[in-house]
Formats: C-alpha cells, sequence, structure tokens
C-alpha cells in the first residue's frame, strides 16, 4: 500500500490560538487549561487523520504557536522582537501582501534574535508534546505511524536571526548541540522525528535574502552539516526533512530553482524527503528528481496543495503519484502535502474542514494508483 502523510502542522482550533500566544509572549495563561485543550486537540486531530486514511500521523504541532519560533521557550540566549523581512516576491506587490494578511491573518509570535549562548534549558515542553501523542495514539492511532517535528539547526538561524556569534558556524554548532537531545527524545519515544527545513530553498527569498547565490549555497551546506551532526545518532529511516518555498499564496517568482539546491538537500542524513510538487511553480520539478541520484531516499513529493483550498481529485493525485513512482518505484514515494495546513497559531488559509477533505483525497488517489502500478 502507497502511504499517505503530510508535513505535520494543522489549523489550531480559536480555543487554543489565545493561550498559545499568551505563552509566546510571556502572558499568564491557565497551564492546566491549556494542557487540557492541547489534549483534546491532539486527540481528535489523531482521529480525524486516521478517519481521513493518513498513514503517518502527527500532533498536528498543536501546542506549538509555530513550527519554527517555539524554541525560544526552551532554549536560552535568545531575546528581543526582529522585524520580519517581507519576502522579495512579495514586496514588489504591496497591495497583495495587505490582501494576503487579511486573508491569513497576522503573524503575531515573537521573531526573537540570538542575543547570548545558546543552550538547551528547558525540555519539559517537549515531553509533554509526547506524552500528549502518545496518549492520543493510544487511543485513536492503532495501526498507523507516528511523527513529530521539530525545527532544524539551520531553520532556527533562519527565523531568529544571529546577533551574537562571531559566525554563522559558530551559531549553528551550539544549536546542534542544544536541539539534539530533541531530536533524540522523539526517536526513543518511538516516533519518527521530522527536521522543518524550509531555510534550504524558501530562506533564499526571506530571511537571507541579503545574501548572494555563492553565500546561500555556502550557508546551507553548513545548515545541512550541522543537522547531519546533531542527529548523528540517529538512524537515517527514522529521520525525515521537509523542504518548501514558503507557505503562502504569493508570485514565488523569486524562489530557488530546486535543481540548484539538490544536491545540498540529499546530502542530508534523514531517508525520507518530503517537498512541494503540487503547486504551479514547483510541479514541473519532477523532472530534477528524477534525473537526481535519490538512491537510498524514499520521496514524499505534495502531492494536495496547501495554499488552496480547492480540493484535489483523486484522480489527478493518482496521475501525480505515478510520475514519481515511474522512476523511482512505488516502495519508494509516500505521498504528501506541499506544506503544513497550520503553520503558525492564527494564521493560515485553508479551512480546516478543507485540510481534512484534501486528506481524504490523498487516500483515494493513493489507493487509485496503487491498484493501477500492481
Amino acid at each position: 500500500m502507497i502511504k499517505t502523510t503530510h508535513v505535520g502542522s494543522l489549523p489550531r482550533g480559536p480555543e487554543l490560538v489565545p493561550l498559545l500566544l499568551a505563552r509566546d509572549k510571556g502572558e499568564a495563561y491557565d497551564e492546566a487549561e491549556f494542557d487540557t485543550l492541547v489534549q483534546a486537540a491532539v486527540d481528535q486531530a489523531v482521529k480525524d487523520q486516521v478517519d481521513a486514511g493518513v498513514s503517518v500521523v502527527s500532533d498536528g504541532e498543536l501546542g506549538k504557536v509555530g513550527y519554527s519560533t517555539y524554541i525560544i521557550e526552551r532554549l536560552s540566549g535568545f531575546g528581543g522582537h526582529s522585524p520580519r523581512k517581507p519576502a522579495l516576491d512579495l514586496a514588489a506587490v504591496p497591495e497583495l501582501s495587505k490582501k494576503l494578511a487579511h486573508i491569513m491573518g497576522a503573524q503575531e509570535f515573537t521573531r526573537a534574535s540570538a542575543i547570548d549562548k545558546v543552550e538547551l534549558v528547558n525540555l519539559q515542553p517537549l515531553h509533554d508534546d509526547i506524552r500528549r501523542f502518545k496518549s492520543a495514539m493510544e487511543k485513536h492511532g492503532q495501526g498507523v505511524e507516528g511523527f513529530l517535528n521539530s525545527a532544524s539547526p539551520g531553520l532556527i538561524t533562519a527565523f531568529q536571526p544571529n546577533q551574537f556569534y562571531p559566525t554563522h558556524e559558530a551559531y549553528l554548532a551550539d544549536l546542534a548541540d542544544a536541539m539534539r537531545p530533541e531530536y533524540e527524545a522523539i526517536v526513543d519515544a518511538g516516533f519518527q522525528l521530522q527536521l522543518d527545513c524550509p531555510d534550504l530553498a524558501m530562506s533564499r527569498h526571506t530571511g537571507y535574502q541579503d545574501m548572494d547565490e555563492a553565500e546561500f549555497l555556502k550557508t546551507i551546506t553548513a545548515n545541512v552539516e550541522a543537522l547531519n551532526a546533531a542527529t548523528a545518532n540517529i538512524a537515517p529511516e527514522k529521520l525525515r526533512m521537509h523542504v518548501c518555498w514558503g507557505n503562502y499564496e504569493g508570485p514565488h517568482d523569486f524562489d530557488i530553482p530546486l535543481e540548484k539546491i539538490i544536491d545540498v538537500v540529499l546530502s542530508a542524513r534523514p531517508a525520507t524527503i518530503l517537498f512541494e510538487a503540487a503547486n504551479p511553480r514547483h510541479e514541473h520539478e519532477w523532472v530534477v528528481w528524477k534525473a537526481a541520484d535519490t538512491t537510498g531516499k524514499i520521496l514524499a513529493p505534495g502531492f494536495i496543495d496547501s495554499c488552496s483550498n480547492y480540493i484535489e481529485t483523486a484522480e489527478l493525485i493518482a496521475q501525480r503519484i505515478e510520475r514519481f513512482a515511474a522512476f523511482v518505484g512505488k516502495d519508494r514515494v509516500v505521498a504528501s502535502s506541499d506544506c503544513g495546513f497550520g503553520t503558525f497559531a492564527g494564521y493560515g488559509k485553508i479551512d480546516p474542514a478543507v485540510a481534512w477533505k484534501k486528506l481524504k483525497a490523498l487516500r483515494e488517489g493513493a489507493d487509485i494508483a496503487d491498484n493501477r502500478i500492481g
């Protein structure tokens, strides 16, 4: 059977968003209420994923304010708030930026910078994530696999700029040491670890936009080396990594082409690679994957778009799966989504009901492709 999965984040309900934002800002909130609400949300999310036919499910990152900035409650050395640079493609179309903000909501989370030595100080939030996910899997996840997301060292540098370390590499070295216990704890708990790595693509036109291309490629090579060092004690088959160009409906005409970064991507240790393959800026890049040496890798292309409320037909999804299966075999294809459905609390375009319908269509398409390929 062709497996299905998704990138990890799911829409957070309106009851969770205020608590997540209060926690992120260091404001008072009811911890017991928070835990109860998150547990209930994770329980429901696992059940809904299983009901939609998802083979490899997550906790939806429902206990985090966002996939990239949650680390400031776990690591020391961060402070302040850094204004977000507009993505290069959106900077040229300010009216579109306003429309998107109106539709998707505001990104209200804290964007701290590294202002001191980064060290692990509090792993309890991760233990809480693991406890809640284990509980939900025991209730609703029998017969499916589970994964939990973590920010890669490089992703952290792209969202939490360096204002302390003498070099990017020095910052990465401390991040690798600080994040290693989180990575290993997830795998020790019996789950797959997904490293989120949009720094390898999206950051070319966002967090790293001031670099020229050569400097960017040097930087992301260092990011992958840090990721590899931080996961050295984990078998590659227990690792997934996600690469994307940004989960927003913009022009994306500044996206760096896959062919320029694919060698760096493939040098990372994770056996499974999740990447965009459904949206119109990157669907054509299946030919790049076909030409690359992907020996030892499992490809998890996005066959459903995470920026549009269109629900892809099962037949379209099957055709997209068959395209990849034709050159790597169906045993090395996992059907996924382009990106997460709820990357940050209170921010996102996809209606939750539509997300579940998309995931159900993904299962139906995988079944069609499975039967046709044989």
